[in-house]
């Protein structure tokens, strides 16, 4: 199933350059594109008629990313979101796929990360037999993680970072990383996200789940 057959790519950042840049890139590579210069802007114009995806900043003014996405499932603007965020807001991106987002991407993000994550955003239009076999596969994978690697990712899962994971375990950052290292190869992620949709889609993060 093909992106550029599924609607429009909503552009959602306060950015200047990067609304023209991005833009660009993806018309380029043959997407429709519209883009907003905030998210209280998006809201008025989207409708919930809209087919598409949606690129989300997380931090922008007046409405964050986590709001606008809030707003949009109180409306049933059901399309799926990718949450592009700064390296100092992987937190705010966890909130948000927990929420319901199907990928984040780190600014500055490169042309075949981000085609990749809207590739992933239209395999999230998947049923929900596809949703429960992914479900088995992700709790197959947590299953050969060592107790360690497991309280790692519970704290990936919560938003931390390495250095906050290192002190709330007391390990070293070292060792934090060759944990991290050790289940993202055992997960088969190429990628933070990767490894938080695998997390998510065996429940953990969810309360009373996993």
């Amino acid at each position: 199933m093909d992106m550029k057959d599924k609607g429009v790519l909503h552009l959602v950042d306060d950015d200047e350059a990067i609304r023209h840049s991005a833009s660009f890139m993806l018309r380029h590579a043959g997407f429709r594109v519209q883009t907003y210069k905030d998210g209280v802007t998006f809201l008025s114009e989207v409708s919930t008629k809209e087919r598409g995806c949606v690129l989300l900043d997380v931090r922008m003014p007046i409405m964050d990313g986590l709001a606008v996405q809030a707003e949009m499932i109180e409306r049933g603007l059901d399309m799926p979101v990718i949450i592009l965020t700064g390296h100092g807001d992987i937190a705010l991106a966890v909130k948000a796929m927990k929420a319901g987002a199907v990928d984040f991407i780190q600014k500055p993000y490169e042309k075949q990360s981000l085609l990749s994550a809207i590739d992933n955003a239209c395999s999230s239009l998947a049923d929900k037999s596809t949703k429960a076999a992914l479900a088995r596969d992700a709790l197959a994978k947590l299953s050969v993680l060592t107790g360690r690697e497991r309280e790692v990712l519970d704290r990936l899962v919560e938003g931390m970072t390495n250095k906050e994971i290192a002190s709330d375990l007391s390990i070293s950052a070292r060792t934090v990383e060759i944990h991290r290292a050790n289940l993202m190869e055992k997960l088969e992620a190429e990628s933070l996200s990767a490894a938080l949709k695998t997390a998510f889609a065996a429940g953990i993060g969810f309360e009373g789940k996993a």
